[in-house]
C-alpha cells in the first residue's frame, strides 16, 4: 500500500475550491515534485496532506503506518519565524515533539537532534540564537528540525525559496541523498527545471489536474513544454 493515496481530492478554503479532481499516490522511495502556477493550490495541498485543513471533498488515505505525526514538514518561513528567539538546538529538538510519549526530552530525542544537526552541518551553531543566523543557516536548522519528525517521509514547501545559488544546490543535494536512502519526498517547487532534474514523479496542479506520473512522461506533455518555456527554459 502507498504511504499516501489521494482520491478525487478537491482543495480549498471555506468550501471554495482552488484545485479539484486530484488523484495521486506517494510510495516508498518516491520523489514527487508538485508544480503549478502561483495560486494553483500547491501549499494548500501540503496543508491538506498534513490535516491542517480539511479537503473540500475527496479523501486522503495513509498507509504503511504513516500518519501526519511522523511526516517531517518544512514550511515556507515567515518574517516572525526568522526572528524567533531560541537556540538552534532548541528549535531542532522541538521537531521530536509530535512523536514523543512523555512531556520532556530524553536521551533518544537529544541523540536524534544531534545527529540531524551534524547531517546538516550546523553542529557548531547549536548554542547560537536562531535569529542571528543567515537565511541559509536558518533553512538548515529548519531542515534538521523536519528530519527529527520524519519517519519515512518529508514534505517540503518551497525549501530553497530566497536562498542563493550555492545554498540552493546544497539543499537539493541533501534532499536527493535522503531520497537515495529511502526517504519519500514531496516537494512543492516553483523551480521547474530542478523539479524535472531530481524528481521521480511530477504532480502538476491547477483548477483541474494537469498531470500526475513519472517525470520522463511529464516532459513529453504539452503542459510541461508550455510551463517550462514560461519559466525560462529552452
Amino acid at each position: 500500500m502507498a504511504y499516501i493515496t489521494c482520491k478525487d481530492l478537491t482543495l480549498g478554503y471555506d468550501g471554495r475550491p482552488v484545485a479539484e479532481g486530484l488523484n495521486f499516490s506517494v510510495s516508498k522511495g518516491d520523489y514527487l515534485c508538485v508544480v503549478g502556477e502561483n495560486g494553483s493550490g500547491k501549499s494548500t495541498l501540503v496543508k491538506t496532506l498534513l490535516r491542517l485543513i480539511p479537503p473540500v471533498s475527496g479523501t486522503v488515505e495513509y498507509g504503511e503506518g504513516i500518519t501526519q505525526k511522523n511526516i517531517g514538514y518544512l514550511s515556507q518561513q515567515t518574517l516572525v519565524q526568522r526572528d524567533f528567539p531560541a537556540s538552534v538546538r532548541e528549535i531542532v529538538t522541538s521537531g521530536c515533539l509530535p512523536s514523543m510519549r512523555k512531556p520532556f526530552y530524553g536521551r533518544e530525542e537529544r541523540r536524534r537532534a544531534e545527529a540531524n544537526m551534524e547531517r546538516m552541518g550546523i553542529t557548531g551553531l547549536a548554542g547560537k540564537s536562531y535569529r542571528d543566523l543567515s537565511g541559509g543557516q536558518q533553512q538548515r536548522v529548519l531542515f534538521a528540525r523536519a528530519l527529527c519528525a520524519a519517519d519515512r517521509m518529508l514534505l517540503l514547501d518551497e525549501p530553497v525559496s530566497g536562498l542563493d545559488p550555492r545554498v540552493t544546490a546544497e539543499m537539493y543535494a541533501i534532499v536527493k541523498e535522503l531520497n537515495g536512502e529511502g526517504m519519500s519526498i514531496v516537494m512543492i517547487s516553483h523551480d521547474v527545471s530542478s523539479a524535472v532534474k531530481y524528481a521521480s514523479h511530477i504532480l502538476h496542479v491547477g483548477y483541474r489536474p494537469l498531470f500526475f506520473g513519472k517525470t520522463e512522461d511529464y516532459l513529453g506533455t504539452d503542459v510541461a513544454k508550455l510551463f517550462l518555456r514560461g519559466n525560462g527554459d529552452d
